[in-house]
């Protein structure tokens, strides 16, 4: 099956590409890789759309057997809303000399988790919840911390007691685990061809990195490490190198958001 298509920027386009009866073909967005699976006896492309991406008529590009062509499809803009949050640790905020020395240390170690990609084929891509909790903090937010304005919120955010199980929400390889300045105590997941998780600020991690884990296994605690004003879980989804909502994967938690809203 496939993720709920929000064709806006943070959100997931999913475009048919043609029969499976021929070789599934590659397909590029903004030079990157793009996930390609089966629904329903075709080939659909799973797109990632970039939070700064600018409404209007955008492209993948798709090649097979001899064939180079463009696809088109629209981005409508949206706009999200905006969060204040107060952080008692300064720091967390404006890292001093050494902490800025640490971001830039743990950099690489990030970035090649989510550089990850894997041909193993995507069979479904309808993700479970990670951990029970409350939804407080969607995606997408314009974020300002301590006034000061900061990049938006790339995840979804579900608060919960610490120790709280934090369980896979799909099957996947532990390519990461570790204890990182904002992130806080850490594990990625890789899904295969550019899909993969990140779970942030836990208290306890269960996994190690190279171990298989099937959807429910136990990843970790809910926990407070990182930049957190309490005890949650920060879940990242990304394809092509982009983070995107995570909620389009979890259809009860579309529902879920709404219901936590009103």
């Amino acid at each position: 099956m496939l993720p709920k298509q929000l064709a806006v920027p943070g959100g997931i386009v999913n475009i048919k590409l043609g029969s499976v009866a021929i070789p599934a073909p590659e397909v590029l967005f903004q030079g990157k890789r793009v996930l390609v699976l089966e629904n329903e006896h075709q080939w659909y492309a799973v797109v990632g759309i970039p939070l700064n991406t600018k409404a209007g008529k955008h492209a993948v590009q798709v090649k097979s057997e001899g064939l180079n062509e463009k696809r088109s499809f629209n981005i409508v803009d949206k706009d999200y809303p905006a969060q204040y949050i107060t952080i008692k640790n300064k720091r967390m905020v404006n890292p001093n000399p050494v902490d800025l020395e640490r971001i830039s240390s743990e950099r690489p170690a990030i970035n090649k988790a989510l550089n990850t990609w894997t041909e193993q084929p995507v069979e479904d891509i309808l993700f479970s919840i990670p951990v029970q909790g409350r939804l407080s903090s969607p995606f997408g937010l314009k974020r300002f911390f301590n006034n000061q304005p900061k990049n938006p919120h790339s995840g979804l955010d579900i608060a919960a007691p610490t120790g709280t199980a934090i369980n896979a929400s799909a099957p996947g390889l532990v390519i990461n685990t570790g204890s990182y300045y904002y992130n806080g105590n850490t594990v990625f997941l890789d899904h295969g061809q550019g899909l993969v998780t990140g779970y942030f600020h836990m208290s306890k991690i269960s996994v190690k990195a190279g171990q298989i884990v099937e959807q429910g296994t136990k990843l970790g605690e809910v926990g407070e490490t990182g930049r957190v004003t309490g005890p949650h879980l920060h879940w990242n989804v990304y394809l092509n190198k982009t983070k995107v909502d995570p909620a389009l994967f979890v259809p009860e938690l579309c529902v879920k958001q709404t219901e936590d809203a009103q």
